[in-house]
């Protein structure tokens, strides 16, 4: 810029010299090849460790009744509702706790207790009410407490044939058939 022209820049020698320098610093091709393949190599390592084997498992809602934990398939859970709502119906069997409104049905409710000759106490001591629908059908079981959604390994369940379980879990935790539970021979009155 002596004469007050801007001086030429030869770009293209100046690539050439810029890609010398990156050669020079990263070994060339061959080192940048190397390069991904140890870091492909640690991406199959890390992936590996990562892999982890998934057992089956059922979901279910899980409920205190009797001092005793129960559960019913999430599937099969309506909703749940504060027992407040539930009207008694009087000359009704003990196992039926009365009738209240889900979701715009009238729906029967179960005492779980009367079910499976548990001590308890009366209706006070029952807080919510699970609303399962089988086949078509709901109803509702009276609960003392709900621990929530868990979901269970199906390895070590033990099927059961008395009515209304399908399985017991081994920490005690049985799973009603909720088919079994709507008949009449399921409630103890059949």
């Amino acid at each position: 810029m002596a004469d007050g022209k801007p001086a030429e820049i030869d770009f293209a020698a100046l690539q050439r010299r810029l890609d010398e320098v990156e050669a020079r610093l990263t070994g060339g091709e061959q080192a940048a090849e190397r390069r991904a393949a140890i870091l492909e190599e640690r991406a199959r390592a890390i992936a590996g460790t990562r892999e982890v084997s998934r057992e089956q498992t059922v979901a279910v809602l899980v409920f205190s009744v009797g001092g005793e934990r129960y559960a019913i398939e999430i599937g099969a859970v309506a909703q749940v509702l504060e027992a407040k709502g539930l009207y008694p119906l009087p000359a009704s069997p003990p196992w039926l706790l009365g009738a209240m409104v889900a979701r715009t049905r009238l729906v029967p409710v179960f005492d779980l207790r009367q079910i499976l000759g548990l001590q308890g106490g009366g209706l006070s001591d029952l807080a919510k009410v699970v609303v399962a629908e089988h086949e078509g059908e709901a109803f509702g079981i009276a609960v003392e407490g709900l621990e929530g959604r868990i979901e269970v390994p199906l390895q070590g369940l033990t099927p059961s044939d008395k009515a209304p379980f399908r399985w017991i879990a081994p920490d005690r935790l049985a799973l009603l058939d909720l088919g079994a539970l709507g008949s009449p021979a399921g409630r103890g009155d059949g």
